[in-house]
């Protein structure tokens, strides 16, 4: 059975889904792509819950730069391994669209294609769709927003780097 709870971060409210001992799901209040209210379940305590909630709060605090959860993934073939991809970008580096569908083996037009699979990442931060920016190096679409996307980059920079 799914359970979720809202989290407060940094950042904001996150709601955090998770299902059989593994993480579904992060969503932000006005999320791109929403989760359904099957996906959701009920809201109830969960031990994955709190230990999602504690490697949030250690992210936000920059002394965590990777995450060490069980998750499981619904989505498409093609979604799925742009996901992967995602999970590949170092933290405090970005990458583009079109380089990630070139990774795939893709044509540089199926950057397209690439942004609304990243759009469809149901697991925000956690896999981090966040670095990915447009080819001339702007902020592009982000489920959270924009000013919540330049957060997390500005995070993942050395300390003399940062902005906040």
């Amino acid at each position: 059975m799914n359970r979720h709870a809202k989290v407060s971060t940094r950042i904001g409210e996150l709601t955090v889904v998770v299902s059989d001992g593994a993480l579904i799901g992060v969503y932000f209040p006005h999320h791109w792509v929403k989760p359904t209210a099957e996906t959701l379940g009920v809201e109830a305590s969960d031990p994955l819950i709190d230990v999602v909630v504690e490697q949030l709060e250690e992210y936000f605090a920059c002394e965590r730069v990777t995450f060490d959860l069980p998750t499981q993934l619904h989505g498409d073939e093609f979604q799925r391994r742009v996901w992967t991809v995602l999970e590949e970008i170092p933290y405090g580096e970005t990458t583009t669209y079109g380089e990630i569908a070139g990774r795939l083996g893709e044509p540089t037009h199926a950057a397209q294609a690439v942004g609304k699979a990243v759009g469809q990442n149901p697991l925000s931060i956690v896999i981090p769709c966040h670095r990915v920016i447009g080819k001339n190096g702007s902020l592009t679409g982000y489920a959270g927003g924009l000013k919540r996307k330049q957060f997390l980059l500005d995070l993942e920079q050395p300390v003399g780097a940062r902005l906040f």
